[in-house]
């Protein structure tokens, strides 16, 4: 399996900066060959910038601010995501939306952060990296405002019910599935949804370093650092995701990786 995209990775934080030439490198090896990498805040977006340009062709990038930071959102932030989205490689707004799981930032702030956010998509004609978790009714409901003036939007990390990922298709979102689909014991809610979106709504994501997928074969973590979860691992929830659809693996990585590029205007890597 080659040429798979990675639209989620959070390649900026301190777990992979001692080996993120060797991260990468696995990823390539392994069939994928290009990551975008999630700004968080409005360092971590700086970061992700600052690797695109060490990577180019491989790495992109989103810019914007997390709901757990969204009290950080000040009238400058926008200005300063603004600037960095003229960069070539930020290829969408975000990870942006909102958490009511934990709260670590206010709900009123995280709408707040999250609306000022969406505007500046609209304002720059780039999609949208979206974040939901427990705050499915008021975030489809922000969303509902913004539509028509998005160019699209991508829910990272979907982990929800069917009927959810059906509000979200009845926006025309598209959907991010994860290494969640692997779990035996808290996938079973997503392993139904996936049946039912279809395959030219589906992007796939490792958000690494997180999610590691549980049903990984023993070759593969022996690839892994600390069995943390790295873009090397992206085939495994290619082919998991086909065959929750039914769907022949080769097919699901060519239609997942031809609408991640069309989505984040990504151009084919050509040697």
């Amino acid at each position: 399996m080659e040429d798979l995209i990675d639209i989620g990775v959070n390649l900026t934080g301190k777990s992979f900066q001692k080996d993120l030439s060797s991260v990468i490198e696995k990823a390539n090896l392994s069939g994928v060959s290009q990551m975008i990498v999630t700004g968080t805040n409005l360092q971590h977006s700086e970061t992700a910038i600052e690797l695109c340009e060490l990577w180019p062709k491989t790495l992109f990038s989103t810019a914007g601010v997390h709901p757990h930071h969204a009290k950080e959102w000040t009238d400058s932030t926008a200005q300063e995501i603004h600037i960095m989205a003229q960069q070539n490689c930020v290829k969408s707004i975000g990870e942006c939306g909102l958490d009511y799981n934990r709260n670590f930032s206010d709900p009123k702030d995280q709408r707040r952060c999250f609306e000022a956010q969406l505007e500046l998509a609209a304002d720059l004609n780039l999609p949208v990296f979206l974040h939901q978790r427990d705050a499915h009714d008021d975030f489809l409901a922000i969303l509902s405002r913004w539509r028509d003036k998005l160019v699209g939007g991508v829910t990272h990390c979907f982990t929800g019910t069917p009927e959810e990922a059906q509000s979200y298709l009845e926006l025309d979102l598209y959907i991010g599935v994860t290494g969640w689909l692997c779990d035996e014991r808290r996938g079973k809610s997503l392993q139904q949804a996936v049946k039912e979106i279809p395959l030219t709504h589906i992007m796939i994501e490792t958000d690494a370093p997180y999610l590691l997928p549980r049903d990984l074969p023993e070759e593969t973590l022996k690839k892994l650092s600390d069995r943390r979860n790295e873009p090397l691992v992206l085939p495994h929830i290619c082919e998991t995701l086909a065959r929750y659809k039914n769907e022949d693996p080769l097919k699901v990585a060519k239609q997942t990786t031809q609408l991640a590029r069309r989505f984040f205007d990504i151009t084919e890597v050509v040697d």
